[in-house]
């Protein structure tokens, strides 16, 4: 296999936005250019994911505030799902309703217990333009909504409520890298 098949060989590890940082909370923007740049974003994208033992990765996590995301994940048959996509749109968010651990690479250490469909669609496109869209079930459908969320501004913390959303923020309070 060619390194420059390697998704991220080529990338450079960038530091994580963490919880409290504006550029979570913001909406991000559409991508308009599909040039050089937004192909060496997706490899730092790549590259930032793995050395920080995720499974997905969007552009505002890295302070980048652009509608991309990237997922190297297994869905609950073991089945690795690997690509990217730019300027996602969740289309389908359906099936059943599980609450499963949720963690964030933005929270780093956390997780709690969640809701997601287990099953999602996303349309978008790939860094050359391309269009696609990606089928998810299970573990990988929760990945594909996780990323998504954060693409509109949101974060896994902001669905939850009551006990368990107090909990989450006492941990995070709690932690090394909180603000």
């Amino acid at each position: 296999m060619r390194h420059g098949s390697i998704p991220g060989v080529h990338g450079r590890v960038r530091p994580l936005s963490l919880l409290g940082d504006p550029v979570l909370h913001t909406p991000c923007d559409e991508v308009t250019d599909f040039g050089p740049e937004l192909a060496a974003l997706v490899e730092d994208l790549f590259a930032t994911m793995y050395a920080a033992h995720g499974v997905g990765l969007a552009a505002n996590q890295i302070g980048e505030p652009v509608r991309v995301f990237v997922y190297d994940c297994p869905d609950d048959e073991d089945v690795r799902h690997l690509g990217h996509v730019v300027n996602p749109r969740l289309v389908e968010a359906d099936g059943v309703v599980v609450r499963g651990p949720e963690g964030c690479l933005s929270l780093p250490g956390l997780e709690a217990g969640t809701e997601r469909h287990d099953h999602a669609v996303v349309e978008g496109f790939t860094v050359t333009g391309e269009p696609v869209t990606v089928h998810g079930t299970g573990f990988f459908a929760r990945c594909l909504q996780h990323e998504c969320d954060h693409l509109e501004g949101r974060i896994y913390a902001d669905r939850l409520s009551g006990r368990r959303h107090r909990k989450l923020m006492r941990q995070v309070a709690r932690a090394s890298w909180s603000r």
